[in-house]
């Protein structure tokens, strides 16, 4: 991808993020692991409907956020860690000016254990 065409991507994946409904559920399919979760059940849990939660998952999936996998009658969701990644990368890229430890304090907040 050229520099533009990521810029564009993340303006598409944070736009897609930019809605309260959108962020919980993909925090809700991250915290899931890559097992994630069925479509309903991510409806029920985030108390949306179906039909509009549907719109929410149709959303983060084309931001690249998301990915589906449909098994028979239902839609597995679980998030996209490598799109993630590409955000997280895309947003941190030019943080540091060649010193990473002003960057050292947002590194020690994360906690990969919930």
């Amino acid at each position: 991808m050229t520099d533009m065409s990521i810029q564009v991507w993340a303006v598409d994946a944070l736009g897609a993020l930019a809605h309260e409904t959108r962020l919980a559920v993909f925090r809700m399919l991250v915290t899931a692991g890559p097992d994630g979760m069925i479509a309903g059940t991510i409806a029920e849990q985030a108390k949306v409907p179906p039909s509009t939660m549907s719109h929410h998952l149709a959303t983060l999936e084309r931001a690249g956020l998301v990915q589906s996998e449909r098994e028979s009658r239902l839609i597995h969701y679980r998030a996209d860690y490598d799109g993630m990644s590409r955000l997280l990368t895309f947003l941190m890229k030019d943080c540091c000016q060649g010193a990473p430890d002003m960057c050292a304090d947002i590194f020690a907040n994360i906690s990969c254990n919930g």
